[in-house]
């Protein structure tokens, strides 16, 4: 394995992370959201990963990317509202079935997992760095013989 396809893999993490950053926003931002019908109301959406073992010539031959997007399964909210403008016959409105726990935890694992590689990636380039420094002063000390 090549030194930089870390990087490589590292990066596609860190987009993967990015991914489910965006969904999880996306869910808060309409969990307020509501409806007259129960198929038309705001669905939670979550991000698939898939590990790449080979990659394409436009992706990394190693890591992680995003399979698909999905919506939950899970039945929207009923509330019995009738006096709400967007109440139904029966009197309902429906709300998302998202879960704001649950979204604040994803939120504050994939923000973790970006910080884990952007420390990955830091330290790499230190003991590049240092690794490079290291064969300089071997060369000096040679030439010096």
């Amino acid at each position: 394995m090549s030194m930089f396809k870390i990087l490589d893999i590292s990066a596609s993490a860190m987009h993967a992370q990015t991914v489910r950053l965006n969904t999880v926003a996306s869910n808060m931002a309409n969990a307020d959201s509501i409806s007259s019908n129960k198929d038309e109301v705001y669905k939670s959406k979550q991000p698939v990963f898939q590990t790449i073992l080979e990659g394409n010539e436009y992706e990394p031959k190693s890591g992680v990317r995003v399979k698909e997007i999905v919506e939950s399964q899970a039945p929207a909210k009923m509330e019995y509202n009738p006096n709400h403008p967007m109440a139904d016959d029966q009197g309902y409105i429906y709300r998302p079935n998202v879960n704001i726990v649950e979204e604040m935890a994803n939120m504050l694992s994939a923000q973790r997992s970006y910080e884990t590689n952007i420390e990955g990636d830091e330290y790499f380039k230190t003991a590049v760095a240092e690794n490079n420094s290291t064969r300089q002063v071997r060369s000096e000390i040679w030439r010096i013989k």
